[in-house]
């Protein structure tokens, strides 16, 4: 199966003193790939977070192969890993892009649970059956 796909553009924002993509950027990232996923193949979901729907992440994770440098260009690519009732768990690969091809940088995993917030808290809630199907076209191997 084909992965989601994400393009970015490191900016100079994103580096540290060293010159170097800070750590935290890969974990905003994968949240700015799954938002853009939502956007594009289950936006119904959106409207679910007005009603008190929430897709928490309960686990993440980053393991770096090489350094990103200021305006390096990034493929954040996404699949499905795991699925359950109320939980879904994503793997990431980012790969730098450049007239050479592309080489890997980083991988990541991160999991998720479905909520739903109400007057007595945050309770346990099925995944949107729009997001189970959006994400089925993308089950990683």
């Amino acid at each position: 199966m084909k992965p989601f796909e994400y393009r970015h553009v490191v900016g100079l924002e994103e580096t540290n003193v060293v010159g170097n993509v800070y750590f935290v950027n890969h974990v905003r990232w994968q949240g700015r790939c799954r938002e853009l996923f939502l956007r594009e193949h289950a936006p119904s979901v959106l409207d679910e977070f007005a009603r008190g729907l929430s897709l928490v992440t309960t686990s993440c994770s980053v393991d770096y192969v090489d350094e990103l440098r200021a305006l390096d260009e990034v493929l954040v690519q996404m699949w499905l890993e795991a699925l359950s009732v109320g939980r879904l768990a994503m793997r990431f690969e980012y790969y730098r892009l450049g007239e050479a091809g592309r080489s890997l940088v980083a991988r990541g995993r991160q999991e998720v649970a479905c909520l739903r917030r109400g007057p007595q808290g945050a309770s346990p809630e099925p995944l949107p059956r729009a997001l189970v199907q959006a994400l089925e076209s993308f089950r990683g191997d």
